[in-house]
């Protein structure tokens, strides 16, 4: 094994290119210094270094082993380095909706892994029903959450329009009773369907839960199933229907919050709050 010192003692001998020197750039003796520079030879198994009146010169060997030496030390300062800096280590949870988590990745939170190095932040992704539901137990310090209410203790980021979406000249939306693919339960747009449904209306029939919004789409675009679609992933695959025409609940406007759990925020919470609302524009936009 190359121990530290020893590696440390045989680059002082290197670049001073005399034992007396090097013994004093490392504060040691000049005997230890011969005794260090002997013990390193017997572990590489190799001589290093080539002695004469004019003082010490390496050997291909030495040569050799000084790169490898250059790189442990400098190894050996980063991780005290790195260990000093982190010894105070911060973890910030995150609950993000699942059906959006791509778009705050994307966005502003590798963004912000990238520039925090000494802050681990742990995401976590579900319905907005069990992230507020999660919030108020402490398991979050901050989420960003789905509501058809605007936001009593949360801050607005922007809007979400959902539309009733068909297969583009299917036929699922004409059956009498509607086959749905919806988000899972303690979703806040599952909810506002059900809480809309009227007795007058066509019965529903839930083929497939899923919190995956691309589920959704294919389930949509194959023509097994009507579903809520946010406004900017509809395509041309697909059909808007109106609610009133197909005797469908009707579908409010969701707002997109951040809520704090104020007994845990930081500096470093604030700083992470301030990149996400700065990346509102394109959150509200953006694309799959």
């Amino acid at each position: 094994m190359l121990k530290i010192e020893l590696l440390e003692s045989f680059i002082a001998v290197a670049e001073c290119g005399n034992m007396s020197k090097a013994a004093d750039k490392v504060c040691r003796t000049q005997s230890t210094l011969s005794l260090q520079i002997k013990k390193l030879e017997e572990v590489v198994g190799q001589s290093l270094l080539l002695r004469d009146n004019k003082g010490t010169t390496l050997t291909e060997s030495g040569s050799t082993l000084l790169n490898y030496a250059y790189k442990m030390m400098q190894l050996n300062s980063q991780a005290i380095h790195d260990l000093k800096d982190c010894q105070n280590r911060e973890i910030i949870r995150l609950g993000v909706p699942t059906d959006y988590i791509k778009f705050y990745l994307n966005s502003c939170l590798l963004e912000f892994i990238r520039e925090f190095t000494c802050i681990e932040l742990v995401i976590d992704t579900d319905v907005s029903g069990n992230l507020f539901k999660r919030l108020q137990q402490g398991e979050f310090d901050l989420i960003v959450a789905t509501h058809w209410q605007a936001p009593v203790n949360g801050e607005l980021l922007f809007s979400r329009r959902f539309h009733w979406a068909a297969a583009k000249n299917g036929q699922a939306h004409k059956r009498s009773t509607v086959p749905m693919a919806l988000y899972p339960e303690n979703c806040p747009i599952r909810a506002q369907v059900f809480a809309n449904h009227q007795l007058s209306m066509r019965p529903i029939n839930v083929l497939l839960s899923t919190p995956s919004p691309q589920a959704l789409c294919m389930a949509v675009e194959n023509d097994l199933a009507i579903a809520p679609i946010a406004e900017f992933r509809t395509n041309e695959h697909m059909q808007i229907l109106d609610p009133h025409e197909h005797g469908l609940p009707p579908l409010p406007i969701f707002n997109e919050s951040l809520y704090l759990n104020p007994e845990t925020q930081t500096e470093a919470t604030m700083q992470l709050i301030t990149l996400i609302k700065a990346n509102v524009e394109h959150l509200s936009d953006t694309i799959d």
